[in-house]
Parts: structure tokens; sequence; C-alpha cells
């Protein structure tokens, strides 16, 4: 009677549930650095880099420049968007939530969830932002590359919503985001995000395989463009994926088990 009496107190599917989805998302719409990051940067960067009247003109695959930069201006607004939504794991360190869930039937796989999940949906609507001003300053896609490079670009950023919730449980609450969105964006310049890989020259190119950002620009714009090595860019994003996760979770395990 003891035993079935604890396992009906035990939660599902380890503590996920949509309830603590919704609270979760409503907790990171409020922070203005988030709002500006998944709204604001996305569409800034595109008309800033994009919009040219000589890129509307100049043509790449079946669409126009200004197409190739809105997917890249997409892909990166997604990687800034959701490893914000997953470094803010580091203020519930601060605030000791951390060592509270300890305490709680929680399984460490159903909070990974719940963060991934969040970091990925306003994710979308960064992606969505920077289409909309794309399609409204002159890009030209394909109709299936529309399509195509906003959903890969979407799902591919989950390597990111992956490396934010790992960096937030290794840096400090206070300066999270001000040492990742440097490094971002560095590793968009050295990834091909910014600039095409082959113009990188052999060597930089070769690095740039080696980068969490080059499968994601790869694979997103691979619709327009029909270019690229498509096997290592999923391979790239499979590897960087599994490996963030894995570090999120030990991450979570350590900090949980310090009560």
């Amino acid at each position: 009677m003891t035993t079935l009496a604890h396992d009906r107190t035990l939660p599902k599917f380890g503590g996920f549930s949509a309830g603590m989805l919704a609270l979760e998302l409503r907790r990171l719409m409020r922070n203005k650095r988030t709002v500006i990051f998944t709204l604001i940067m996305p569409a800034a960067l595109f008309l800033l880099f994009g919009s040219s009247g000589d890129y509307k003109t100049q043509r790449i695959g079946d669409g126009n420049v200004t197409g190739y930069i809105m997917v890249s201006m997409a892909v990166y607004g997604a990687m800034l968007a959701t490893t914000s939504g997953g470094a803010m794991v580091s203020i519930e360190r601060a605030a000791g939530w951390s060592r509270q869930l300890r305490l709680t039937p929680l399984k460490p796989i159903a909070y990974i969830a719940v963060k991934l999940i969040v970091a990925m949906l306003i994710g979308a609507v960064s992606v969505a932002v920077a289409f909309v001003v794309g399609a409204i300053s002159g890009a030209e896609l394909p109709a299936h590359a529309w399509i195509g490079c906003a959903v890969l670009a979407w799902v591919c950023a989950l390597v990111f919503a992956a490396f934010g919730l790992f960096m937030g449980y290794l840096l400090p609450s206070e300066n999270v985001m001000q040492i990742l969105g440097p490094v971002l964006g560095i590793l968009s310049f050295a990834g091909g995000l910014f600039v095409p890989v082959d113009q990188l020259g052999h060597t930089f190119a070769t690095i740039a395989k080696f980068t969490p950002v080059y499968g994601v620009g790869e694979i997103a714009r691979y619709p327009l463009t029909q270019d690229g090595d498509l096997a290592l860019a999923i391979l790239n994003v499979v590897v960087w994926t599994a490996l963030f996760s894995a570090g999120a979770m030990w991450r979570f395990r350590r900090d949980t088990a310090r009560v």
C-alpha cells in the first residue's frame, strides 16, 4: 500500500506539463533583453546588412542576395533568441532555484525539455520577424524556399537552445548574455554565417566546418542555394546538439545535488 501511494504522487513525464511550460514562457517574455533579441535584433541586422539595392538584383540560387542575407540573419536572430532563452537558467541558479528542484520529483530530462521548448518558441518568433521584414524589403525566394528556409532555420536553432542552457549553468547570471553575445558573433563569422565558407580561404573554411554555426547556416540556406555538403551539415548539428544537451543535463544534476 505504501508503494502504491508513493507511486501515485510521482508526476507524469518526470514533472513535464503544459502549465509549467506556460509559466516559463511568461517569465521569459517579461525579460526586456529577451524581447530585444527576439523581435528587434533580427530585423535590425537584416535592414543593416541586406537592404542594399544592389543585393535585390544580384541572383543566388533561385532567389536574390537579399533573400540569402535574410535567411542568414534569421538564423542569427534565432541563435540569439534561443541562446538567451536557455541562458535564463543562470538567473534561477543565482536565486537558488536549482537547489530547490532537488527537493521535488522533477526529473532532469523534464526540466531540460521545458527550457529547450520555451527557447525554441521564442526562436520561432525571431525567425518569423526576420522573414516578414525581409518580404517587405525585397527578399526573393521561390515558394518552397520561403517555407523550407524558415522551418530549417528554426529547427536547427535547437543546437543553440541547448548551448544557452549549458552556458547558463557555467556562467554567472549577471553577465551571461554579455559574454555569449560576442561569442555568438565570433562563431557566426567563423562558421560562415556572415561570410560564405568558400570565401574564407581553405584553412578557415576547414575550421568553419567544426563550429556549431556551420551546420545551421548550411541547412537553413539549402532550399535556396541547393549547394553545400548537406550530410556534413546535418552531422554537425546533431553532434553539437547532443553535446550541449548532455552538458546541460550534467550541470543540472551537479547543481541540484548541492543542497
